[in-house]
């Protein structure tokens, strides 16, 4: 069977379960939090696989990476995991349970890139005017980019709004080309 057919079933039957549980925000922060794991430390992917560490060792090491004081259903989903077998999908899953929760939720990822820093409040301001073009709930994260000179580039859903000195000094330079 597909990996990627085996990581949506199990994200959705725990994200069914989350939700009656009225917990699926918890989850999702672990989830999120378990896939983050996997790309910081690459060598879980590889210690999860191993086949010659045991399933309690497997399960403490997926449950610390899905944080501090993870779920009861979320000790059962990892205990489910093991059992079946499934722990070399189990980032997949991960991946899976956020892009579920977003679309169930109606959460939209965006990011705001500047060259300096910018303050709460315009960040806030930003994120309210996507959430009002959207609406849906933004996920937001700012970044900095000296390399932009100045103003700023807004992502969010598949729009994509560059305002940067840098993306207009380049403009002006091609038409002077021409």
């Amino acid at each position: 069977m597909d990996i990627g057919v085996i990581s949506v079933r199990y994200a959705r039957a725990l994200l069914k379960s989350a939700t009656d549980a009225k917990i699926e925000q918890q989850v999702y922060a672990e989830m999120q939090q378990i896939a983050k794991s996997y790309i910081e430390v690459p060598q879980l992917r590889s210690t999860i696989d191993n086949p010659m560490l045991s399933k309690d060792k497997k399960e403490a090491l997926l449950l610390t990476a899905a944080g501090k004081e993870p779920s009861p259903l979320m000790k059962a989903f990892v205990q489910l995991v093991l059992k079946e077998d499934r722990e070399s999908v189990m980032q997949f899953i991960a991946n899976s349970y956020v892009t579920l929760y977003r679309q169930q939720k109606n959460v939209i990822r965006g990011r705001l890139i500047t060259a300096a820093a910018v303050s709460p409040e315009t960040e806030q301001k930003m994120r309210r005017m996507v959430e009002s073009k959207t609406n849906g709930t933004v996920e937001f994260e700012s970044q900095v980019n000296p390399d932009i000179i100045g103003g700023f580039i807004l992502e969010y859903d598949t729009y994509r709004m560059d305002a940067s000195v840098k993306t207009k000094l380049n403009s002006i330079l091609n038409t002077l080309k021409k």
